[in-house]
C-alpha cells in the first residue's frame, strides 16, 4: 500500500475489460443502439457483437447523458485509460473524438475528473481501430468509472475501453483536512493548496481525496514540481502555525472498512532554511465502531537540521483496529508541508458474534472473514500444512534456478558462437593481400557479439539471451535467411578490438573509439583544469545512477576555465548553470577507473552540439566532472510545453524551429560517428536546449526518475531504452552508428509529436520486443511508428529510412545532416 512517485509507472496493469476479468454484469450503459451494441461489447480490442458499445444518440448537442459504466467491485488506483472506436472488420467507422470521465467510490457521489490544469475533456480517437492511451494525471481512486463521450451529432459515436492500474490497498476513501495556505517567499507566492482534491472545499476539505494520495512525492525544493506549467508549491499541501493556536494540524482519515493498521508513512518537506520542517510530534486517535478510543498513540520523529531533503516519516500504529484515524500533527517550525500520506494495514477479522453488518453492494472477494473459535485448531493445522507446502515449493524453485543457470551458461556459449557465425550483418568485410595488410576496411565498424560480451554484467544494458530465445527463427541457417554471411577467419571483431565500456555516474556508456583515443586512455593525464569546489553552489538534484548523482549547480568564475575554441555567452563575473556528475565516495575501484576514463574521453569531445566538459574536481572525494547545462532543460520537457504553430498562440512552435533543432542533433551525431563513438541512448530526454533553440547532446536521461518509464528492466537489473533501440541492438546486442541512426529516427518522431506520447505507446514493452522479431523475420508484419499529424511526407520518409531493416541501407549521419540542410524550410 505504498505509492511513491516512481511506483505509478508499475501500477499500469489492465484491469480486465479486454481479458474478461471484468464480468458482463459489471458493465452497464445509459443506452445502446441495439442489443448487439450493448455495454458488454465495449471491451478494448474485442470484436464481439457489432464491435463496440454504441449509445443511442438523442437530445441536444454536447449531450453528456450517455455513459459506459464499469464496476470494479472494489477500490482501485487507476493511472491510465485506453479507448478505441468500432471497426468491425472494416464495416464500422465510429469513434469518440473527445470524452470525459466521471468516477465514484460509493456509487452515489459522482466526481468529474480534471487534469492538473483543470481540463475535463480528454482527447480521444482519430480513427476506428487504433488504441489511444491517456495517463490519468492525477490518478483516480474509485470503484465505479464512467466514460462519457462528448457527442456533437456530427458523427456517430462508439467506444471500446480499458482501465489500467491496481487495487487500492490503502482502503482510504477520504481525508478531512484544513485548507492549504499561501506562503510568500522573496516576493514570490507559493500556493500550498490541495489543487486536485475531489471532495467539498470551503473552510476545510471534507469527503474527498487529493494530492496526499495521488502517488506523487514532492521534491526537496518545494518551490519546484514534477509537473510543468503549474505554480510554485504545487506538490505540497502546507500550513503555517500562525493559523493554528493549538499548535497542530488535524487530519481525519476514513477507510472502506475496519482494518488492522501497522504503519503510517508521511512524506514531509524539511527545507529548514525556509522555516519548513517535518512535524515535531503526531498524536493519533482510532475509531473502530461508533466511538473514538480514549487512549491515543503518540510518536516524535528525530529532528534533522542538517539534511534539507524531503523524506518519508514512518509512524508505527501498533496493529490498532479502526475504520477511521484522526491524527494531530504538531509544528516544529513556522511551516509544515506534506505531499503523500499512506497506510499499511490488513483487513480486520471478526468471529461470528462480532461480525458487523455488511453495507453497500456485494464484492467479488469480500475481505471480511467470519472465524469460528471452535475451529481454531483446524485452522492452525491448515496453516502449518500450507507453510510446509510453501517451503517445498521454494526448495524446488531454488533447485530449478541453479540447474537453469548451469544450462544457460552452456546454451549462452553455444548461442554466442552461433550468432557470431550465422547472424552477423556485415557492412563490408576485411580482405587481405599477400603481405597480410588490409586492402579494404568497412566504412562502418560493428560489434557482432551479444550483450554479455560487450557489456559484462553491469547493471545496465545486459545480455538479451532471454529475449533472443523468444524467437525460434534464430536457429535458421544461412540458406534460410538469404543475407547471412560467414565471418572470414582471422578478421578481428570490432567489439574485441576497441570497445570501451564505462559504468559511469549516469549509467553504462559504451564508446567505440579509434586507436588514437585508445592510446590516450593509457596515459594518466587529464586534459581539463581543476575547479575550486567552493565556487559551486547546489541548486537541485537532476538525477542519480548506481555510482553517483548529477546535480544542477551555479558556478562562479567559469569563464577562466574556457578553451580558446569554446564560445561561452556569459557576462563576466556572472554565475553560470552547470551540471556536476559526482562519483560516490564509496564507489568501487572499477567505477573510479571508469569515471577517470570518461573524463579523458569527454575532454576530447569538442563540438558545438555536444555537451562540453568544462572542468573537474579531482583533489579530493567525491570526484566530480563539471559539464555545460542548458537553461531550458531537456528537449522532451521543452517540447511538451509547446505546440505546433498553425495560428498565433501562446507557447507555439514553428516547423523552422524543429528543423533547426533536428539539424543540430544530426550535426552532433555526425561528429560522434566520425570518431566512431556510439551513443546508445539518443532520445529527446538526452538533448538539452539553450538560448535561441541551441541543442547539445548529453547523457543524463537514464539517471532521472522522470524517465524511468522509458527504460525496460530485464530481471530487475538490465535497463534498456527498447522503444528507441534498433532490432539488432535488442536481439543481437549490436550497438553501432547504424543503431544510433535508428534512434535518431525515433527522436525525430518524438519532436514531430511534441513529445506528447511515448513511442509505440499502444504497445506494451513485451509487444515492442515481439515487434523486433518481426523486423528480423522481415515478412512485412512489423509495426512502424505512424506518421505524426502535420508531419511532411519527406520527413516521414527520412524516418522510415532510419528504421530500415538492413543496417547498410540506413543513411549515415552525414547524409541525414545534408538532407536536413538541403530541405530546410521546404520540408519544415
Amino acid at each position: 500500500a505504498f505509492f511513491p512517485y516512481f511506483w505509478k509507472s508499475v501500477c499500469r496493469s489492465p484491469l480486465g475489460m479486454s481479458r474478461g476479468q471484468i464480468l458482463d454484469e459489471d458493465i452497464s450503459a445509459s443506452s445502446q443502439w441495439s442489443d448487439s451494441t450493448a455495454a458488454k461489447y465495449g471491451r478494448l480490442d474485442c470484436e464481439e457483437g457489432d464491435g463496440a458499445w454504441c449509445p443511442e444518440i438523442a437530445g441536444e448537442p454536447d449531450n453528456m447523458n450517455e455513459f459506459l459504466q464499469i464496476d470494479l467491485r472494489s477500490l482501485h488506483f487507476i493511472t491510465l485509460v485506453g479507448t478505441q472506436g468500432r471497426h468491425a472488420g472494416g464495416i464500422g467507422n465510429e469513434f469518440a473524438q473527445t470524452y470525459k470521465i466521471k468516477y465514484s467510490r460509493d456509487g452515489s457521489r459522482w466526481i468529474s475528473w480534471r487534469n492538473r490544469q483543470g481540463k475535463e475533456v480528454i482527447e480521444g480517437n482519430r480513427n476506428a481501430y487504433d488504441i489511444v492511451l491517456k495517463d490519468m494525471e492525477p490518478p483516480i481512486i474509485a470503484r465505479f468509472v464512467r466514460f462519457m463521450p462528448v457527442i456533437d451529432h456530427s458523427m456517430n459515436v462508439c467506444m471500446r475501453v480499458e482501465l489500467y492500474g491496481c487495487e487500492w490497498l490503502d482502503g482510504l476513501v477520504s481525508y478531512n483536512s484544513p485548507l492549504g495556505q499561501q506562503m510568500t517567499l522573496s516576493g514570490q507566492h507559493i500556493y500550498l493548496n490541495d489543487s486536485v482534491y475531489d471532495g467539498a472545499m470551503s473552510y476545510s476539505m471534507t469527503e474527498g481525496l487529493g494530492q496526499l494520495t495521488d502517488g506523487m512525492c514532492g521534491l526537496d525544493d518545494f518551490t519546484h514540481s514534477h509537473v510543468y506549467n503549474v505554480w510554485p508549491g504545487y506538490d505540497y499541501v502546507g500550513w503555517t502555525n500562525e493559523s493554528f493556536l493549538n499548535g497542530y494540524v488535524e487530519i481525519m482519515f476514513e477507510f472502506d472498512r475496519t482494518r488492522n493498521f501497522t504503519t503510517m508513512k508521511v512524506h514531509c518537506n524539511n527545507m529548514f532554511s525556509h522555516r519548513v520542517k517535518t512535524f515535531q510530534k503526531v498524536v493519533c486517535y482510532f475509531r473502530s465502531e461508533l466511538d473514538w478510543e480514549a487512549t491515543p498513540i503518540s510518536f516524535s520523529p528525530v529532528m534533522d537540521d542538517v539534511n534539507p531533503s524531503a523524506r518519508f516519516v514512518t509512524v508505527s500504529l501498533y496493529n490498532h483496529m479502526a475504520s477511521a484515524i484522526k491524527c494531530q500533527y504538531y509544528f516544529s517550525d513556522i511551516w509544515m508541508m506534506f505531499s503523500e500520506i499512506t497506510f499499511q494495514s490488513d483487513t480486520a477479522m471478526y468471529n461470528t458474534t462480532l461480525a458487523p453488518p455488511k453495507t453497500g453492494p456485494p464484492t467479488r472477494d469480500d475481505p471480511t472473514h467470519k472465524v469460528d473459535d471452535s475451529n481454531t485448531r483446524i485452522l492452525i493445522g491448515c496453516l502449518v500444512a500450507i507453510i510446509f507446502i510453501l517451503v517445498v515449493i521454494i526448495v524446488i524453485i531454488l533447485w530449478r534456478q541453479v540447474w537453469q543457470k548451469m544450462l544457460e551458461k552452456v546454451s549462452r556459449r553455444m548461442l554466442d558462437d552461433e550468432l557470431t557465425a550465422s547472424l552477423s550483418i556485415q557492412s563490408e568485410t576485411f580482405t587481405y593481400n599477400n603481405n597480410n595488410s588490409p586492402s579494404s576496411v568497412s566504412s562502418e565498424q560493428e560489434s557482432n557479439s551479444t550483450y554479455e560480451r560487450i557489456f559484462p554484467l553491469g547493471p545496465d544494458y545486459q545480455e538479451p539471451s532471454r529475449l533472443v530465445r523468444k524467437l525460434p527463427e534464430f536457429s535458421q541457417t544461412s540458406e534460410d535467411t538469404g543475407e547471412i554471411q560467414n565471418v572470414q577467419e582471422g578478421v578481428p571483431h570490432y567489439a574485441e578490438a576497441d570497445i570501451v565500456n564505462l559504468q559511469g555516474v549516469t549509467g553504462g556508456n559504451t564508446y567505440a573509439v579509434p586507436a588514437l583515443t585508445m592510446d590516450l586512455l593509457s596515459g594518466k593525464d587529464v586534459a581539463v583544469d581543476e575547479f575550486p569546489r567552493k565556487l559551486l553552489t547546489f541548486k537541485e538534484k537532476l538525477g542519480e545512477g548506481q555510482f553517483g548523482e548529477v546535480h544542477l549547480c551555479e558556478a562562479e568564475g567559469m569563464q577562466d576555465f574556457m578553451d580558446e575554441d569554446f564560445s561561452f555567452d556569459v557576462i563576466e563575473n556572472q554565475t553560470v548553470l552547470v551540471a556536476v556528475k559526482m562519483l560516490r565516495a564509496d564507489a568501487n575501484k572499477n567505477a573510479r577507473n571508469d569515471f577517470l576514463k570518461e573524463i579523458k574521453i569527454m575532454s576530447r569531445l569538442k563540438d558545438p552540439n555536444i555537451i562540453r566538459l568544462l572542468a573537474v574536481c579531482m583533489s579530493s572525494d567525491p570526484l566530480c566532472m563539471i559539464t555545460e547545462y542548458m537553461e531550458n532543460g531537456d528537449l522532451n520537457q521543452f517540447l511538451s510545453r509547446h505546440e505546433l504553430c498553425l495560428t498565433f498562440c501562446f507557447n507555439c512552435f514553428s516547423y523552422s524551429n524543429l528543423h533547426h533543432m533536428a539539424s543540430q542533433i544530426a550535426s552532433g551525431m555526425k561528429y560522434l560517428s566520425s570518431l566512431n563513438f556510439v551513443h546508445r541512448d539518443l532520445a529527446t530526454r538526452n538533448c538539452l536546449v539553450g538560448k535561441n533553440y541551441t541543442i547539445k547532446i548529453a547523457d543524463f536521461g537514464m539517471s532521472r526518475n522522470l524517465y524511468s518509464g522509458d527504460y525496460y528492466r530485464i530481471q530487475g537489473r538490465a535497463v534498456l531504452p527498447i522503444r528507441w533501440m534498433s532490432w539488432e541492438s535488442i536481439l543481437l546486442g549490436k550497438f553501432t552508428t547504424s543503431s544510433d541512426v535508428w534512434a535518431f529516427g525515433v527522436t525525430l518522431w518524438e519532436m514531430l509529436t511534441f513529445c506528447k506520447e511515448q513511442p509505440y505507446s499502444q504497445l506494451s514493452d513485451e509487444q515492442v520486443i515481439e515487434n523486433t522479431g518481426e523486423f528480423f523475420r522481415d515478412q512485412r508484419r512489423q509495426i512502424y511508428l505512424p506518421q505524426p499529424p502535420m508531419c511532411p511526407d519527406p520527413i516521414y520518409k527520412l524516418m522510415l529510412s532510419c528504421w530500415n531493416r538492413n543496417t547498410k541501407e540506413r543513411p549515415s549521419f552525414q547524409e541525414i545532416h545534408h538532407t536536413l540542410l538541403d530541405c530546410g524550410a521546404e520540408l519544415l
